[in-house]
C-alpha cells in the first residue's frame, strides 16, 4: 500500500493517523520531502520512524531504505528548510518596507469618503432606515454604524449646517 501526502503532516491530523496505520511492508509516497514537515528535526524524526517501512519521493526519486537515499534525503531536507527560511525572511522584509513605499497593507476600507458623505445625506431623511442605506451602498448595517455614528442630537442634526449650538455671548457693559 502507498500513501500520498500533499501538505505538511504537522498541519493536519488525518495524515498523522494514516502514518500510524502504515504496516511494515508499506511505503509512504510523497511528491517532495519538504511536504512531510517544516523543519529538519521533524523530517528526520519522521524518516527514522519510517526506516523499516520506507519513504519514496516522486520528484527526487528518493528511497530511504538505502544509506545513500537517506543521505540525499537529509541534504534535500536541509535545502528545503533553508529555502523556506529565506522566503519567510524576504516576506518579513517586504512587510517592513511596505509602509516606507506608501503601500497600504490589509483589506481596503469598506466605505470611501464619497460613500460616507452619501450615507450621512441619506441619514438626514427620516424615511430612510439603516438597513435601506446599507443595502443601497452595498455594505452591512454594522459598517454604516462604524463609519456614520449617530450623533448625540439624533439623526436630524446630521444634515444641519452647524450642529453645535451657539455659545452665549458675554454681556457688554453699558456706557
Amino acid at each position: 500500500m502507498a500513501l500520498l501526502i500533499r501538505r505538511p503532516i504537522a498541519e493536519r491530523g488525518e495524515p498523522r493517523k494514516a502514518l500510524d496505520c502504515l504496516r511494515e511492508e508499506d511505503t509512504l509516497v510523497v511528491p517532495s520531502p519538504d511536504r512531510l514537515g517544516r523543519s529538519i528535526q521533524d523530517l528526520i524524526a519522521l524518516v527514522s520512524g519510517l526506516r523499516k517501512r520506507g519513504l519514496t519521493s516522486l520528484h527526487e526519486a528518493l528511497d530511504t531504505t538505502t544509506p545513500g537515499g537517506r543521505l540525499v534525503f537529509h541534504v534535500f531536507a536541509a535545502l528545503a528548510e533553508f529555502i523556506r527560511e529565506l522566503l519567510v525572511q524576504g516576506t518579513n522584509e517586504g512587510l517592513d518596507a511596505a509602509p516606507a513605499r506608501g503601500a497600504r497593507l490589509g483589506r481596503p476600507p469598506a466605505m470611501t469618503e464619497e460613500k460616507i458623505r452619501h450615507a450621512r445625506d441619506l441619514f438626514t431623511r427620516p424615511e430612510n432606515t439603516v438597513t435601506s442605506i446599507a443595502g443601497l451602498l452595498g455594505v452591512s448595517r454594522n459598517t454604516i454604524y462604524k463609519y456614520v455614528p449617530e450623533p448625540k442630537g439624533g439623526r436630524a442634526t446630521l444634515g444641519a449646517p452647524n450642529s453645535t449650538p451657539a455659545l452665549p455671548r458675554p454681556s457688554q457693559p453699558e456706557e
